[in-house]
């Protein structure tokens, strides 16, 4: 049988997971909603709150959407559905898919349409054991790493903030790495013809890279930065409180789109 990135044994299996997410979730609410009416709660503010959240979880779902579509060119729907529905996040998914692409000897564009089995299984071993560290992670570090942060902070509140801001900035620099990797072909004299060789497949195929291509991430990631701040001067200037929930899928949307006469025109 031939191996397809989007065949229904697939979607099945996948549906079963998110499925038994679904009913925990349901199990849980009405698990709620039955205390609340034990305790002689507000049922009024008990609905209110339920359908605010439910309204406020569009937004981001809006940006998981995009995460999927962006994916499923090369992984198909299924994968990408599993990653975003269950423990996933929309930062790491991308990188972890080209990683492992990349310690294949290939990449993501290339495999698009012609991904085989192990491959297949390589990417999605990457993509969930990795990110189910934190799972067990949390439960093994967090009671003594909280702990600690409250008598460091207890002790010094200026270099607690100044420890938990640190933290945070390297964890985004992490990412911005990811960015700025290629920005070094800029100092190629002319575009780089390579010959890359699929690891699994053992075909070659010739990939060229323009003098300028390690530009396009970056200038996509400061378009995308401006249409942030913009975004805070709406929220803040215009008091047009709406666009917080949605700045991060608008953002997305506006780069993707700059992306694409960006990478024609630098190659």
């Amino acid at each position: 049988m031939e191996f397809s990135v989007n065949h229904p044994i697939l979607f099945l299996l996948v549906g079963i997971i998110i499925a038994a997410v679904l009913g925990q979730s349901i199990y849980f609410l009405v698990k709620s909603v039955r205390r609340a009416k034990a305790t002689n709660m507000d049922m009024t503010k008990i609905k209110k709150t339920i359908i605010t959240a439910a309204i406020f979880t569009v937004a981001p779902a809006i940006a998981i959407v995009i995460t999927v579509i962006s994916l499923s060119q090369s992984l198909g729907i299924a994968l990408p559905w599993l990653r975003l529905s269950v423990v996933g996040s929309l930062s790491y998914e991308a990188i972890a898919a080209a990683n492992a692409a990349s310690g294949m000897g290939t990449t993501l564009a290339a495999l698009a349409g012609n991904m085989t089995a192990s491959q297949y299984v390589t990417i999605a071993i990457v993509m969930t054991v990795s990110i189910m560290v934190g799972i067990w992670l949390v439960p093994v570090v967090a009671k003594k790493y909280q702990s600690g942060l409250m008598k460091f902070e207890n002790k010094d509140k200026k270099w607690s903030d100044i420890l938990q801001n640190s933290l945070f900035i390297g964890m985004i620099s992490a990412f911005v790495g990811f960015v700025f990797c290629d920005v070094s072909r800029l100092w190629s004299e002319s575009a780089r013809i390579v010959e890359v060789e699929d690891k699994v497949t053992g075909v070659t195929e010739t990939v060229t890279y323009s003098a300028t291509s390690g530009l396009v991430p970056v200038i996509v990631m400061a378009v995308a930065a401006i249409c942030m701040c913009l975004c805070g001067l709406l929220i803040n200037k215009l008091k047009w409180k709406w666009v917080n929930d949605y700045a991060l899928p608008i953002c997305m949307v506006i780069g993707m789109l700059v992306a694409i006469p960006i990478t024609a025109w630098l190659g």
